[in-house]
């Protein structure tokens, strides 16, 4: 793959990574993809380098040294200013529960050491890319279910009138949900659509992480969760039930009023 030229509108990608060698890879390889590249070696460093400037993306090590990873994004998602920020953190813990911990927590993506600097990037743009179209692509679009509304041009999110603090992959999560609202969508029909990858990449990543997505997804809709259904052997769907039957009958207004 040729170099990209890095412009000053380019993304911003903070790396948080301890070892020297795999930050200066991983820099190399993010500024050749054409990013705006910052490192920091520990968690204070990025921490300090968070309050500097709010990064379009955190690539972010789960055991740097000083402030663990896992306290570094507690505090970026607590944080109104950068709750919203993609986080895709890697880890050299191989067990399943490590990589579910980190879902849990927040992360939108997460990648187990060794990895491929090549993968590392195509993930880094797939975030990136849905990012960028849930708020710059959706035509101005309101979704509602019940009393749950998405305005997808303002990339929010309330449940009775109340802001709701998603994870820029729940939110994309909750969209496609809602705009395939009572229909059955498989595992990877939702790696699909919502992690926008494609039907290759989809087989290869673990459906356990659609499942740990969802499982959080729900307790953030306190007791709307239960709309979030599991349809046994095949994925999910959003079922609002008939006594919720106020709001758009569609699911989609065009924002006006």
């Amino acid at each position: 793959m040729s170099a990209q030229p890095v412009t000053s509108g380019a993304p911003r990608i903070l790396v948080v990574e301890d070892e020297p060698d795999i930050a200066a890879l991983l820099a190399y390889q993010l500024t050749r993809a054409g990013f705006r590249v910052e490192t920091a070696s520990n968690g204070a460093e990025a921490v300090s380098a968070i309050d500097r400037t709010i990064p379009d993306l955190l690539i972010l090590d789960r055991m740097v040294p000083e402030i663990s990873g896992d306290e570094v994004l507690r505090r970026v998602r607590e944080e109104p200013a950068t709750r919203t920020v993609p986080v895709l953190m890697l880890t050299a813990k191989r067990e399943q529960e490590d990589r579910i911990e980190g879902l849990e927590m927040g992360a939108d993506d997460y990648l187990t050491k060794p990895f491929s600097p090549r993968e590392l990037v195509l993930r880094v743009q797939a975030i990136l890319r849905r990012t960028e179209q849930g708020s710059t692509e959706t035509g101005g679009k309101i979704l509602r279910a019940g009393p749950l509304v998405l305005d997808l041009t303002a990339h929010l999110a309330t449940l009775d009138g109340e802001e709701l603090s998603l994870t820029p992959t729940e939110f994309r999560l909750l969209q496609t949900l809602m705009e395939r609202k009572g229909r059955t969508q498989s595992r990877k029909q939702l790696l699909e659509r919502a992690w926008e990858v494609d039907s290759n990449v989809a087989d290869r990543i673990q459906t356990r992480t659609v499942d740990m997505h969802v499982r959080r997804l729900r307790a953030k809709l306190e007791r709307f969760g239960d709309w979030v259904e599991t349809v046994r052997g095949f994925g999910y769907r959003l079922r609002v039930p008939e006594s919720e039957g106020f709001g758009n009958s569609r699911g989609v207004e065009d924002g006006q009023s």
